[in-house]
This record gives C-alpha cells, sequence and structure tokens, in this order.
C-alpha cells in the first residue's frame, strides 16, 4: 500500500513538474521572434521547386517574417501562397521555438508536398507535365521529371479526358508501364506507340477500348515475339476489334 501512495505522488510530482515548465515555457516564448525558415520536402518526389524560389512564394505573403514575433505570423496565409505554385499540391507550416543559449528564437518550418507528373504533355497548344489529377504543372528549368512523354495533337481537354486514363492504366501496369516509351496522337485522333523493347511500333488507333487492344497486344507478345522474334515486324494494328495485324519488315 506505502509502495502505491509511493508512486502515486512521485507521478502527481512529475504532472506538477511538466505544467509548471510548460507555463514557464509559454510565457518566456510568447514573445519570440521569428529568426529562421526552414523548408523541408519528401524524400521520393518526382519534381521539386528550389528551396529559394519557395522563400520567395513564403516572402510574397510575409516580408518581414524573420523580425515578426511567431505568434503575429499567420501561418494559414503562408500555406496558400506556396499551395499557389500549380508545381506545390501541399503546404503546411510548423512554428517551433528552440533554446538558443540563454533565450529562445523562433523557426517557421514549411513542409512542402509536390505534385506528381504522371506524363510529359509536348504539343502544339503547350508543354506541361499533368498529374494523376489532372492537375497541370508548369515546365521549368528548376526541375525535371522522367515520366512517359505524350506528343502531337494533343488539346487540354483530349488530355485529361481521353487520354489521362490511358496513361493511368499504363502507369499501373508493371508490364506496360516498363514496355511503353511515348505516345503519340495523330491528327485524327488515332494513337500510335513507342515501345522500349522491339523497333516496330504499335498503332493503338483510337483511344477507346484501349483495355482490350492491349490484352490482345499482350498475347501476341507472348505468342510470337517472345520467340526472339522482337525486330521482324516493323508495324502492329490494334485498330480493328479482336484482332492484331502485323507487317513483316
Amino acid at each position: 500500500m506505502l509502495q502505491k501512495l509511493l508512486k502515486l505522488a512521485g507521478y502527481l510530482a512529475l504532472m506538477v513538474f511538466f505544467i509548471i515548465t510548460l507555463a514557464f515555457t509559454s510565457h518566456e516564448s510568447k514573445n519570440v521572434p521569428c529568426r529562421n525558415i526552414e523548408i523541408e520536402f519528401g524524400n521520393n518526389e518526382l519534381i521539386r521547386l528550389s528551396r529559394a524560389e519557395i522563400s520567395r512564394l513564403v516572402k510574397s505573403a510575409d516580408s518581414e517574417i524573420t523580425s515578426k514575433k511567431l505568434e503575429d505570423i499567420n501561418a494559414e496565409v503562408i500555406e496558400k501562397a506556396v499551395e499557389k505554385n500549380p508545381a506545390v499540391l501541399k503546404a503546411e507550416v510548423y512554428k517551433v521555438v528552440v533554446k538558443d543559449t540563454a533565450s529562445y528564437k523562433g523557426i517557421v518550418t514549411i513542409r512542402v508536398k509536390h505534385r506528381r507528373p504522371l506524363v510529359r504533355i509536348m504539343s502544339e497548344s503547350g508543354s506541361y507535365y499533368l498529374d494523376k489529377f489532372g492537375g497541370e504543372i508548369p515546365i521549368s528549368a528548376s526541375y525535371t521529371a522522367n515520366v512517359l512523354v505524350a506528343t502531337g495533337f494533343i488539346s487540354e481537354k483530349y488530355a485529361k479526358d481521353q487520354l489521362l486514363p490511358f496513361i493511368r492504366f499504363i502507369e499501373n501496369d508493371e508490364f506496360w508501364k516498363a514496355q511503353i516509351e511515348q505516345v503519340h496522337v495523330e491528327k485524327g485522333g488515332d494513337v500510335i506507340l513507342t515501345p522500349l523493347v522491339g523497333d516496330q511500333i504499335i498503332e493503338l488507333g483510337k483511344i477507346t477500348d484501349f483495355q482490350e487492344k492491349l490484352r490482345n497486344m499482350k498475347a501476341f507478345y507472348s505468342r510470337v515475339l517472345a520467340n526472339n522474334n522482337w525486330n521482324k515486324y516493323e508495324k502492329v494494328s490494334l485498330k480493328f476489334k479482336n484482332q492484331v495485324i502485323a507487317k513483316k519488315r
């Protein structure tokens, strides 16, 4: 019984210590000025704005951020300013107080999550990346992404409504992700695929029913091209329903 009372008294003393410490820290840090801006990124992002560019976005929202008290800095305003850049998916701002020798200093940390490009569109209407949600990411000298390339006659509407579902399918299929290097859209809307292995081109035709067409093409690969015949054909057409028409060299 005595041991239980002693343990309880110890817990209570520890709680009182923490409460007093937190109250003291809160009082001491109430007027702490911001002295630094720190910028954090995710580890697996394909593209990144430079820290200098993000710092510029932060200061465009609050030019006096490094001289203000932490409590006077509006985190939401800064987050929205950073998120205005099309390459940014989400920004989160954290205000931290650290002990610096005999005093306290404030640090504002901006954690940035960039959009993940899925395809690079290169067309007469412009050049840009698209993420899986259809968000446009501008081309920039600050970053580049090794993703599937789509060229040709691609309007923004076609890119988002028709091409993007096809690209998502390619991205989620291990075989086709490794095999398709480029997608080209001709003026009439027919799609030509350039494979990574083999010299032949693949005429997909209209992008409708692409899952069935690619299923037929995969069967052609397994039955014909698997026997060291990768370079025997110069063109394979999937234009017609349930048909694979291969033209020899």
